[in-house]
């Protein structure tokens, strides 16, 4: 990590390379203070493997709660247990249509340049998921998707099919620290999908897996509590829904609920998005000033960029302290 560290620090001088230092070195002094970090994952960040440097961030402490879309929860795990069965399509640009085809005939879900098996990821782990969520059914318990996951993980079943280093899989980093992994609109992802099929089946039941608008009181709660003493930072990866989930969280306390706390202490985003087409992964960091997010003194910073580049770059930066 220390030759990474080393090398970004002595050529990454100016432009978006600068505010890759900035940034890093931001997020060191802010939990060097003994601040906490949200980190936010949306894309295919899973599939791209950045579990690689993500996983230790979590196991070293700097990383104290995730928010992620359902694509990255349930993609973390395909990988850990069919990781040698996945495609890499390297000329991916030239596909035509009928090779498209090919791939959807032989079971493989084109992600950009890596086909997910279906077999060995996607069904291996739905049969084990379904019988969590007709456990809990019976039993009339109720959890969140992470919950389900940690569950999964924790009865240790899967082991025979780890196809990675375990250390390489945050989910499971995630799982051994008992971190919340906050993942709303659960239901646009393979295992959400498998899930409302079941339900319409008549397999399991809808309520054993609680809503989102739940998982946003239970951010809430998270967030009060860990912010009584320290302040907690925002490292967004992307955009979407996996950003502007929990970054709402400071205005809701605050003007709906009309209870004091502190706003988010850091911001960070490496986006690709376009700033001036109203959308919110292109907004500049100071619009959410205005809808009561963060400080004028919060650190800002945005790295317009490829996320699976410069994510694990930062990271480097920060685990080299």
């Amino acid at each position: 990590m220390g030759a990474i560290k080393d090398f970004i620090t002595h050529h990454y001088r100016h432009f978006n390379s600068a505010v890759v230092i900035d940034a890093a070195q931001a997020y060191v002094d802010h939990i060097d203070r003994g601040d906490k970090m949200l980190v936010t994952l949306a894309g295919a960040m899973s599939t791209a493997e950045l579990g690689l440097s993500f996983a230790e961030m979590i196991r070293q402490g700097k990383v104290h709660g995730v928010c992620s879309t359902g694509a990255n929860l349930e993609e973390d795990i395909f990988n850990l247990v069919a990781h040698n069965h996945y495609k890499r399509v390297p000329n991916y640009r030239t596909l035509s249509d009928d090779d498209e085809l090919e791939l959807l005939a032989g079971g493989w879900n084109r992600v950009t340049d890596t086909c997910i098996p279906e077999e060995e990821a996607m069904r291996r782990i739905e049969r084990r998921m379904l019988d969590l969520w007709k456990a809990a059914s019976e039993k009339g318990e109720r959890y969140f998707p992470y919950e389900y996951m940690y569950q999964l993980i924790e009865s240790g079943v899967l082991e025979e099919w780890y196809e990675i280093d375990p250390k390489s899989a945050w989910l499971l980093a995630a799982c051994e620290r008992k971190l919340p992994v906050f993942v709303p609109g659960w239901e646009d992802s393979t295992l959400g999908n498998v899930f409302v099929a079941a339900a319409i089946r008549g397999d399991v039941n809808y309520n054993c897996m609680k809503s989102g608008l739940e998982l946003m009181g239970e951010l809430v709660d998270w967030y009060k509590t860990n912010t009584e003493d320290t302040s907690i930072g925002f490292f967004q990866i992307g955009g979407g829904i996996a950003g502007d989930f929990p970054i709402c969280v400071v205005p809701l306390i605050q003007q709906d609920l009309k209870q004091d706390c502190r706003l988010w202490g850091y911001f960070c985003q490496i986006s690709d998005s376009t700033t001036s087409y109203g959308s919110y992964s292109g907004a500049v960091p100071n619009e959410k000033i205005t809808w009561g997010k963060l400080s004028v003194d919060t650190p800002r910073f945005v790295i317009e960029s490829d996320a699976t580049i410069v994510a694990p770059l930062i990271f480097a930066y920060v685990l080299d302290q």
